[in-house]
């Protein structure tokens, strides 16, 4: 996959920048860790993006899935094909509820700072006011990749993830290696995000409509509620894990389980890219077919790459964890070997087609399902087995799920497993992968 800007379509725009976005906090990580900051501070900085990431990634998520899919096919604005050049009122109304949604949410963190508690912290939690800072203005600045992937500007898209993420790069790492506190890394980052904003200012002037449309906004609203609530049930797994940590483990295991529990960064991000692109897709009824033959290939493409990779880490984990990190993050290691299992959900496609063809509602009480399994697992299996035990959990419980919407395609939608997901390839990869692990795990291997 290509990084220059030529010859990058919305898929791999998307796909890449979501690569990027993860390595660029990977870096701040490993940085973080071999200039010496303690535990303790690095657990802070991660409770911090933690929080703002707890109380914003379900909102954004179904409100940017909701926009997308009814692009070009909104009741209000009517089933049309854009034409080059005319603006577009969706993206101002989008815009217009992303602010809202996250001044809301910053005033409820402020609200309750007084009776909120974390890791011992009771009240005034450390950087607290910083991290609503980041949140009311990370929030609606997530538009603006997905703003550039509509209007076929990908090349545009990966532009804006260099400037912006070396941005991030110098604004976390340069205060503590010059020696200040981690405070004033989370404070490079609000000012990044506040060039974002910036950013996303000239899109709204350059390719929306300045018009509210309170038709449209209550139609998005409408669909999304049920995708909120599946991406906060569903999407909530790496939270409810980090909260479960969190009641048996103090700052420092946190911090131990945060750096293991990263999964493979690429499958995330690749999968995540090509859910996102795909779902504006699935407006023509008639096309139908052809979007699953697309989705069958691109998904058997990024099979192709991972799974192998996937294989080799697994073999490597732990030294690379010894090398990449200091020998304090050894046990991070066993927690990042069983995230990376999470490929055999994260490849699989079925919940696109259900957002595809707005089967919302069903998505969520499958999401329920899931984080239910989730926490009785978790909660069950952290007694027995640590911190590795929430890991596995998760990972279960995103098998499960899919297995779940695989079967409500096939049974109640007419769609066979077979026209979205390369089978046999699937078979042959996860059998690979299992086996590796078990070798490994019955130290058969021994790396």
């Amino acid at each position: 996959m290509s990084l220059l800007k030529k010859d990058i379509n919305s898929v791999a725009g998307l796909q890449i920048f979501n690569i990027l976005r993860f390595v660029t906090f990977l870096i701040i990580s490993i940085v973080f860790t071999k200039i010496g900051l303690s535990k303790e501070e690095i657990g802070i900085f991660e409770i911090s993006i933690f929080m703002a990431s707890v109380a914003s990634f379900f909102w954004v998520t179904g409100l940017i899935q909701s926009f997308l899919s009814l692009y070009k096919s909104s009741k209000t604005f009517g089933n049309i094909e854009k034409i080059e050049g005319q603006k577009s009122p969706e993206i101002f109304n989008i815009y217009i509820l992303l602010v809202f949604f996250s001044i809301i949410v910053a005033g409820i963190g402020l609200a309750v700072q007084g009776n909120f508690s974390v890791f011992g912290y009771k009240g005034n939690v450390p950087l607290l006011n910083i991290t609503l800072w980041y949140l009311l203005l990370s929030s609606p600045a997530n538009l603006v990749e997905y703003i550039y992937m509509i209007q076929n500007k990908s090349g545009n898209t990966l532009s804006y993830a260099y400037i912006t993420y070396t941005l991030q790069l110098i604004a976390a790492i340069l205060p503590v290696v010059l020696g200040f506190d981690v405070i004033w890394s989370l404070r490079g980052l609000v000012i990044v995000a506040a060039i974002r904003n910036i950013w996303l200012a000239t899109l709204i002037y350059n390719y929306a409509e300045i018009k509210i449309s309170i038709p449209y906004i209550r139609e998005i609203l409408i669909f999304s509620v049920p995708l909120i609530v599946s991406a906060l049930v569903s999407g909530s797994s790496q939270y409810i894990d980090g909260l479960v940590i969190s009641t048996h483990y103090n700052a420092d295991g946190f911090a131990i389980f945060r750096y293991g529990a990263k999964e493979l960064p690429f499958v995330v991000m690749l999968a995540s890219g090509l859910s996102s692109a795909m779902l504006t897709e699935f407006n023509n009824a008639t096309e139908i077919k052809e979007t699953l033959t697309v989705l069958k290939k691109k998904s058997l493409r990024i099979m192709h790459m991972m799974y192998p990779f996937t294989i080799v880490m697994l073999l490597f984990a732990k030294p690379i964890f010894k090398t990449i990190f200091s020998p304090e993050f050894t046990r991070s290691s066993d927690v990042f070997v069983i995230y990376l299992l999470a490929i055999l959900s994260r490849l699989l496609f079925p919940h696109t087609i259900l957002i595809g063809l707005k089967k919302a509602k069903t998505l969520m009480i499958i999401s329920f399902v899931e984080v239910v399994l989730n926490v009785v697992l978790s909660v069950t299996l952290v007694k027995v087995y640590g911190v590795v035990g929430v890991a596995l959990a998760t990972v279960v419980a995103y098998l499960l799920s899919k297995a779940i919407m695989i079967a409500y395609n096939y049974y109640k939608l007419g769609i066979h497993p077979e026209e979205y997901i390369p089978l046999r390839w699937y078979a042959f990869y996860s059998f690979m992968l299992g086996l590796t692990f078990v070798l490994l795990d019955r130290r058969i291997i021994v790396i």
